[in-house]
């Protein structure tokens, strides 16, 4: 009796044991769960992948640009001496990535009291009198010097260096100034997303004539969409955009 008593014991035991093998392999919660950590996998190759191969092609372009670029440099910078003995370099803070703040250089394209000026001329803003950005098409403040490398974006090059830096990219939503941002709606705060750019989408479908809210439409679409293959594509469209000088002022 005891004996049967104990067979029936190990049945019922190797019947547990099976039924919760059976529960841990059908139940499909796991799978499930695997299935996800695979596509959460999948997910980090590609995006990691895709942002080495963005910060590996700013790097070369932009210390090959800087390389070649040098005796353009010297003369610009010359030019803009001469003209009036100002230092041929304009630093500001701009904005980037999450909000983080960075000094940008520019080719000083305007007279050395420009900032102090342009108080008086925010009410003929080209994007209105309340709008976020400041584009003025015969803005007095530019020098003759200034006029010639504003045209052909001559006097963005310098940047290269904070492409190279990792504070930019070379596309981008361009960086704005810190009193732009303080007045950024929420929507508008998705263009800090990511790194800014040398170029962006909007740059070469109007530049300066496009309004704001339509520049912030396009950097959003951008930034959803963003690839390698578009970032190529936005570099070589650039070139026709800069010599077409078409919104550039």
């Amino acid at each position: 009796m005891d004996r049967m008593t104990g067979k029936r014991e190990s049945g019922m035991r190797r019947k547990a044991l099976v039924d919760e093998l059976y529960r841990d392999y059908a139940d499909p919660r796991p799978l499930r769960s695997l299935r996800i950590g695979f596509k959460r996998f999948s997910w980090i190759v590609i995006v990691g992948g895709t942002t080495f191969l963005k910060r590996t092609m700013d790097v070369v372009v932009a210390l090959l640009a800087l390389l070649a670029l040098s005796p353009l440099f010297l003369v610009v910078a010359a030019a803009i001496w001469l003209e009036d003995g100002g230092s041929p370099l304009f630093w500001q803070d701009r904005v980037g990535q999450w909000g983080q703040v960075f000094r940008f250089p520019k080719f000083r394209s305007m007279v050395m009291d420009a900032e102090k000026r342009k108080k008086q001329l925010l009410k003929v803003n080209q994007h209105g009198d309340a709008g976020i950005t400041f584009k003025l098409k015969r803005d007095p403040r530019i020098t003759k010097t200034g006029a010639i490398i504003r045209k052909l974006s001559i006097d963005e090059l310098p940047q290269f260096w904070c492409v190279l830096r990792g504070d930019m990219s070379l596309v981008g939503p361009r960086p704005p100034v810190p009193s732009e941002v303080a007045r950024y709606t929420l929507a508008d705060r998705r263009r800090l997303d990511v790194k800014p750019g040398l170029t962006c989408i909007w740059q070469v479908s109007g530049r300066s004539e496009l309004a704001f809210d339509k520049q912030v439409t396009l950097d959003v679409q951008y930034i959803d969409s963003h690839s390698i293959f578009l970032d190529v594509a936005l570099l070589l469209k650039t070139i026709p955009a800069i010599l077409s000088g078409r919104g550039a002022y």
